[in-house]
């Protein structure tokens, strides 16, 4: 398959790229508005780099019709160009991969649903938490073994440097704010394994931390999201760790911090072989994310 990326200069394009490459695949063209993207080298040299998004888009219909026809279109932007960049792919003749969140608002979905009728093309979102080992377990564990309402806390802390605040990801009509920036995978995960939003509420809302409460069809959370390293644990800091994630369920430790490294292959694979996830599988995670930004 040939694809092109969108973004190939983000933190997240070289876990596409790698996908890619390892499952026999080729970047024929990419595009980012920042030229630092030397990455490029380590998986595929021969790709054409462009930085005005006028000429990546001559080039790739250029490719129309020849052996290096682009089939995929990757998007690693930011949050707020998503839904753009996803119309771009279908409007000319290739399928789309999102990074999450897939967009912002609920009704760009329907808006893309539209896309893929009229174009013939799908979008897939990229939701690593669902082809992971142990959440792959527990979702099998709840199946199994039933109830009509769960207790659950989530935690989740990942340090931050001043960058972040002046950065497109603070600011929230371009990220969609904190908890759609490191919450909405999380959330996505949630109702995958306990069911449909019912509510949500807002307790506190920072530019560095929110918290509140969710209500899913079988499932109470209390979740809590921050990029404050002094909220930190001092048993995390003490082992030099900059991240800590906790969820409880009934009181009980749900253990998943290993496993990431292969997720993004995973998900890849998932897509190529027909099984990948769609637009309706992110509207859950969307809606809640949303309903949180409309309450604050």
């Amino acid at each position: 398959m040939n694809f092109a990326v969108i973004g190939v200069g983000g933190y997240i394009a070289p876990r596409h790229l790698e996908a890619i490459k390892d499952l026999g695949h080729t970047v024929v063209a990419a595009f980012d508005i920042n030229d630092s993207v030397g990455i490029l080298d380590r998986y595929f040299p021969d790709c054409q780099f462009f930085s005005q998004f006028e000429r990546f888009e001559v080039f790739v219909d250029g490719l129309k019709g020849s052996d290096k026809q682009v089939e995929f279109v990757s998007i690693c932007t930011p949050n707020y160009l998503h839904a753009a960049h996803i119309k771009f792919a279908l409007s000319h003749g290739a399928h789309a991969i999102c990074e999450k969140p897939l967009v912002l608002h609920e009704k760009e979905i329907d808006e893309l649903e539209q896309y893929e009728t009229r174009y013939g093309k799908k979008v897939f979102t990229v939701l690593q938490l669902r082809v992971h080992d142990a959440i792959l377990a527990l979702k099998k564990k709840v199946e199994s073994n039933p109830k009509e309402l769960f207790k659950i806390d989530l935690n989740y802390m990942t340090s931050r440097g001043n960058w972040y605040h002046e950065s497109w990801k603070s600011d929230v009509r371009k990220s969609g704010g904190l908890s759609t920036n490191i919450g909405v995978h999380f959330f996505d995960m949630l109702t995958w394994i306990f069911g449909d939003p019912v509510d949500v509420a807002v307790s506190e809302y920072t530019p560095t931390l929110e918290k509140g409460t969710l209500r899913l069809k079988n499932a109470e959370v209390s979740w809590s999201l921050t990029v404050d390293r002094k909220l930190l644990p001092q048993a995390a800091v003490a082992a030099g760790k900059t991240t800590f994630r906790s969820i409880t369920i009934d009181g009980e430790e749900f253990e998943f911090s290993e496993g990431f490294t292969e997720l993004h292959k995973r998900v890849y694979q998932d897509v190529l072989g027909g099984r990948g996830y769609g637009l309706n599988a992110a509207r859950g995670a969307i809606r809640i994310v949303e309903n949180i930004r409309k309450m604050a």
